[in-house]
């Protein structure tokens, strides 16, 4: 017999919940499109054979995604635009100004 709908459904969460650790906007953006659309993709087969198939492979693709994180973490990024609150429904001066009080932040601590 295969995994249940419930084990399924928590490897989904977990996958995501996982996803959501990336620094990178664009990583983490891009892993939680894909695993969206695969489980999608795959919500009514109904082949046991391929559900189990289709269940390993997640599980193994959980393990990259935590592996991608871990070394994702050891190289931080600045964040974009889009992520930061801060800077959203501003003028481009502000923003200018925001990224030069973060320098100073950076090079003050730096010292």
């Amino acid at each position: 017999m295969g995994p249940h709908r419930s084990s399924v459904l928590s490897l989904y969460r977990k996958m995501l919940r996982e996803s959501r650790k990336f620094d990178s906007y664009n990583y983490r953006e891009y892993a939680l499109r894909r695993i969206r659309e695969a489980f999608r993709q795959n919500m009514n087969e109904t082949n046991e054979q391929q559900i189990y198939t289709l269940v390993e492979d997640a599980k193994n693709n959980l393990q990259i995604i935590q592996r991608q994180v871990l070394i994702g973490s050891l190289y931080p990024s600045k964040k974009l635009v889009v992520e930061d609150p801060e800077l959203k429904c501003h003028k481009f001066s502000d923003i200018e100004d925001h990224r030069q009080k973060q320098r100073n932040n950076y090079e003050t601590i730096n010292r």
